[in-house]
Protein backbone atom coordinates (compact mmCIF):
# COMPACT_ATOMS: atom_id res chain seq x y z
CA UNK A 1 0.00 0.00 0.00
CA UNK A 2 1.07 3.35 -1.04
CA UNK A 3 0.75 5.91 1.16
CA UNK A 4 0.81 9.98 -0.41
CA UNK A 5 0.58 12.79 1.70
CA UNK A 6 -0.12 15.87 -0.35
CA UNK A 7 -0.23 19.66 0.60
CA UNK A 8 -3.40 21.33 -0.55
CA UNK A 9 -4.40 24.48 -0.75
CA UNK A 10 -7.16 26.69 -2.48
CA UNK A 11 -6.70 30.34 -1.75
CA UNK A 12 -10.54 31.36 -3.09
CA UNK A 13 -11.48 28.01 -0.23
CA UNK A 14 -8.98 27.63 2.55
CA UNK A 15 -7.08 29.96 4.97
CA UNK A 16 -3.68 28.19 5.21
CA UNK A 17 -2.23 24.99 3.05
CA UNK A 18 -2.67 21.18 5.01
CA UNK A 19 -2.02 18.41 4.13
CA UNK A 20 -4.30 15.34 2.90
CA UNK A 21 -3.57 11.64 2.83
CA UNK A 22 -4.39 9.07 0.15
CA UNK A 23 -3.51 5.46 0.00
CA UNK A 24 -3.79 3.09 -2.77
CA UNK A 25 -1.92 0.00 -4.48
CA UNK A 26 0.50 1.19 -6.72
CA UNK A 27 1.78 -1.22 -9.48
CA UNK A 28 6.08 -1.93 -9.68
CA UNK A 29 7.24 0.81 -11.81
CA UNK A 30 4.65 4.00 -10.93
CA UNK A 31 6.17 6.97 -11.34
CA UNK A 32 5.04 9.93 -8.38
CA UNK A 33 3.63 11.39 -11.64
CA UNK A 34 1.36 8.57 -12.46
CA UNK A 35 0.69 8.21 -8.58
CA UNK A 36 -1.08 12.20 -8.94
CA UNK A 37 -2.63 10.85 -11.65
CA UNK A 38 -4.35 7.89 -10.37
CA UNK A 39 -5.16 10.05 -7.55
CA UNK A 40 -6.95 12.62 -9.95
CA UNK A 41 -8.52 10.09 -11.53
CA UNK A 42 -9.74 7.17 -8.98
CA UNK A 43 -9.75 9.01 -5.91
CA UNK A 44 -9.81 13.12 -6.06
CA UNK A 45 -10.22 14.81 -9.15
CA UNK A 46 -9.62 18.44 -6.98
CA UNK A 47 -6.46 17.88 -7.40
CA UNK A 48 -4.49 20.01 -8.91
CA UNK A 49 -0.88 19.40 -10.61
CA UNK A 50 1.04 20.31 -13.61
CA UNK A 51 2.28 17.78 -16.25
CA UNK A 52 2.85 17.57 -19.85
CA UNK A 53 5.80 15.05 -21.51
CA UNK A 54 6.25 12.21 -18.72
CA UNK A 55 9.12 12.00 -19.91
CA UNK A 56 11.35 14.50 -18.51
CA UNK A 57 12.12 16.80 -21.25
CA UNK A 58 9.36 19.55 -20.15
CA UNK A 59 9.85 20.26 -16.47
CA UNK A 60 6.39 20.73 -16.44
CA UNK A 61 6.16 18.40 -13.24
CA UNK A 62 8.89 19.86 -10.74
CA UNK A 63 7.84 19.48 -7.26
CA UNK A 64 8.99 18.97 -3.74
CA UNK A 65 8.85 15.63 -3.14
CA UNK A 66 9.95 13.45 0.23
CA UNK A 67 12.72 16.55 0.80
CA UNK A 68 14.42 17.01 -2.61
CA UNK A 69 13.14 19.09 -5.43
CA UNK A 70 12.90 17.03 -8.52
CA UNK A 71 10.56 15.88 -11.28
CA UNK A 72 7.23 13.48 -10.38
CA UNK A 73 7.57 12.06 -13.88
CA UNK A 74 10.65 10.94 -13.16
CA UNK A 75 10.86 9.94 -9.45
CA UNK A 76 9.59 6.14 -8.37
CA UNK A 77 7.75 5.82 -5.91
CA UNK A 78 9.91 2.21 -5.32
CA UNK A 79 12.55 4.13 -4.63
CA UNK A 80 10.50 6.29 -1.88
CA UNK A 81 10.11 3.29 0.41
CA UNK A 82 6.18 3.33 -0.12
CA UNK A 83 5.90 7.07 1.66
CA UNK A 84 5.11 10.20 -0.69
CA UNK A 85 4.81 13.79 0.46
CA UNK A 86 4.85 15.83 -1.75
CA UNK A 87 4.78 20.13 -1.59
CA UNK A 88 5.24 22.66 -4.54
CA UNK A 89 7.82 24.48 -5.43
CA UNK A 90 8.99 26.90 -3.36
CA UNK A 91 9.07 31.17 -3.11
CA UNK A 92 6.27 31.08 -5.83
CA UNK A 93 2.57 32.16 -5.14
CA UNK A 94 0.48 28.87 -5.14
CA UNK A 95 -2.37 29.17 -7.87
CA UNK A 96 -4.06 25.82 -6.10
CA UNK A 97 -2.00 22.67 -4.65
CA UNK A 98 1.37 21.56 -6.50
CA UNK A 99 0.59 24.41 -9.26
CA UNK A 100 2.74 27.73 -8.50
CA UNK A 101 2.40 30.81 -10.28
CA UNK A 102 5.97 30.77 -12.19
CA UNK A 103 5.76 34.04 -13.39
CA UNK A 104 8.35 35.35 -11.04
CA UNK A 105 10.73 33.01 -12.41
CA UNK A 106 10.00 33.85 -15.71
CA UNK A 107 10.13 37.68 -15.35
CA UNK A 108 13.97 37.22 -14.03
CA UNK A 109 14.64 34.76 -17.12
CA UNK A 110 13.76 37.60 -19.41
CA UNK A 111 16.03 40.06 -17.56
CA UNK A 112 18.99 38.16 -19.08
CA UNK A 113 18.53 38.27 -22.36
CA UNK A 114 17.77 34.67 -23.20
CA UNK A 115 18.26 34.79 -26.95
CA UNK A 116 21.42 35.43 -29.22
CA UNK A 117 22.19 38.83 -30.04
CA UNK A 118 24.98 38.50 -32.75
CA UNK A 119 27.69 40.65 -33.84
CA UNK A 120 27.07 41.64 -36.59
CA UNK A 121 24.21 41.44 -39.27
CA UNK A 122 22.61 38.01 -39.81
CA UNK A 123 24.42 36.26 -42.50
CA UNK A 124 22.37 35.05 -45.52
CA UNK A 125 22.45 31.63 -44.53
CA UNK A 126 23.72 30.75 -41.10
CA UNK A 127 26.12 31.20 -38.27
CA UNK A 128 29.10 29.34 -38.71
CA UNK A 129 30.30 28.39 -35.10
CA UNK A 130 33.70 26.22 -34.64
CA UNK A 131 33.10 22.27 -32.76
CA UNK A 132 35.91 23.73 -30.35
CA UNK A 133 33.76 26.55 -29.17
CA UNK A 134 29.94 24.51 -29.47
CA UNK A 135 31.89 22.25 -27.13
CA UNK A 136 31.94 25.35 -24.84
CA UNK A 137 28.02 25.71 -24.52
CA UNK A 138 27.45 21.88 -23.74
CA UNK A 139 27.45 22.66 -19.51
CA UNK A 140 24.57 24.87 -19.83
CA UNK A 141 22.39 24.13 -22.75
CA UNK A 142 20.42 21.44 -21.52
CA UNK A 143 17.84 23.40 -19.04
CA UNK A 144 14.92 22.23 -19.08
CA UNK A 145 13.62 25.39 -17.05
CA UNK A 146 11.99 23.20 -14.04
CA UNK A 147 12.20 25.81 -11.39
CA UNK A 148 13.58 23.20 -9.10
CA UNK A 149 16.67 25.51 -8.50
CA UNK A 150 14.60 28.07 -8.06
CA UNK A 151 12.81 26.48 -5.25
CA UNK A 152 15.89 25.24 -3.63
CA UNK A 153 17.73 28.31 -3.36
CA UNK A 154 17.28 30.23 -0.10
CA UNK A 155 18.49 33.19 -1.59
CA UNK A 156 15.30 33.15 -3.32
CA UNK A 157 13.53 33.07 -0.31
CA UNK A 158 14.72 36.71 0.59
CA UNK A 159 15.44 38.18 -2.26
CA UNK A 160 13.22 38.73 -4.53
CA UNK A 161 15.04 40.77 -7.15
CA UNK A 162 18.04 37.65 -7.45
CA UNK A 163 18.29 36.46 -10.48
CA UNK A 164 18.46 33.05 -9.33
CA UNK A 165 20.72 30.08 -10.64
CA UNK A 166 18.80 29.18 -13.89
CA UNK A 167 18.71 32.57 -15.38
CA UNK A 168 22.44 33.17 -14.21
CA UNK A 169 23.21 29.68 -16.32
CA UNK A 170 21.53 30.59 -19.23
CA UNK A 171 23.58 34.26 -19.03
CA UNK A 172 26.41 32.38 -19.40
CA UNK A 173 25.40 30.02 -21.60
CA UNK A 174 25.05 33.11 -24.68
CA UNK A 175 28.19 34.81 -22.47
CA UNK A 176 30.19 31.30 -23.44
CA UNK A 177 29.23 31.63 -27.12
CA UNK A 178 31.07 32.78 -29.74
CA UNK A 179 28.43 33.97 -31.83
CA UNK A 180 27.11 36.44 -29.22
CA UNK A 181 27.91 40.40 -29.61
CA UNK A 182 26.44 40.98 -26.36
CA UNK A 183 29.16 39.84 -23.62
CA UNK A 184 30.03 43.03 -21.89
CA UNK A 185 26.69 44.08 -21.22
CA UNK A 186 25.61 40.65 -19.99
CA UNK A 187 28.89 40.18 -17.53
CA UNK A 188 28.18 43.60 -16.73
CA UNK A 189 24.55 43.13 -16.01
CA UNK A 190 25.20 39.83 -14.38
CA UNK A 191 27.73 41.10 -12.01
CA UNK A 192 25.31 43.16 -9.22
CA UNK A 193 24.27 42.49 -5.99
CA UNK A 194 21.19 41.25 -7.32
CA UNK A 195 23.29 38.77 -9.92
CA UNK A 196 26.21 36.51 -9.06
CA UNK A 197 27.28 38.28 -6.09
CA UNK A 198 24.13 37.64 -4.08
CA UNK A 199 24.98 33.80 -4.44
CA UNK A 200 25.89 32.06 -1.29
CA UNK A 201 27.51 29.17 -3.31
CA UNK A 202 25.17 26.76 -0.94
CA UNK A 203 25.52 24.34 -4.23
CA UNK A 204 21.22 23.14 -3.69
CA UNK A 205 20.46 24.54 -7.19
CA UNK A 206 23.60 21.81 -7.99
CA UNK A 207 21.75 18.92 -5.93
CA UNK A 208 18.43 19.37 -7.43
CA UNK A 209 19.07 19.72 -11.28
CA UNK A 210 17.19 16.99 -12.96
CA UNK A 211 19.47 17.27 -15.65
CA UNK A 212 22.97 16.77 -13.19
CA UNK A 213 23.62 20.53 -14.52
CA UNK A 214 25.60 22.67 -11.85
CA UNK A 215 24.38 26.14 -11.82
CA UNK A 216 26.66 26.67 -8.63
CA UNK A 217 29.74 26.36 -11.16
CA UNK A 218 28.23 28.41 -13.91
CA UNK A 219 27.74 31.02 -11.30
CA UNK A 220 31.17 30.71 -10.69
CA UNK A 221 32.59 31.03 -13.69
CA UNK A 222 30.54 34.33 -14.30
CA UNK A 223 32.20 35.50 -10.68
CA UNK A 224 35.80 34.73 -12.30
CA UNK A 225 34.59 36.51 -15.95
CA UNK A 226 33.29 39.61 -14.14
CA UNK A 227 36.60 39.94 -11.98
CA UNK A 228 39.12 39.26 -14.61
CA UNK A 229 37.58 39.45 -17.75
Amino acid sequence: MTEFRILRYDPDKDKEPHFQTYTFDSPKGMTVLEGLIYIFENIDSTLAYRSMCRGAVCGSCGMHINGLYNLACRTQIDNLGGKVVLRPLAHLPIIKDLVVDLEPFWEQYKKVQPYLIPKQDPPEKEYLQSEKDRKKLDPWVDCILCAACYGSCPVEATDPEYLGPASLMKALRFIDDSRDGKTKDRLAFVATDFGVFRCHTIFNCQKVCPKTLDPTKAIAKLKMKALFG
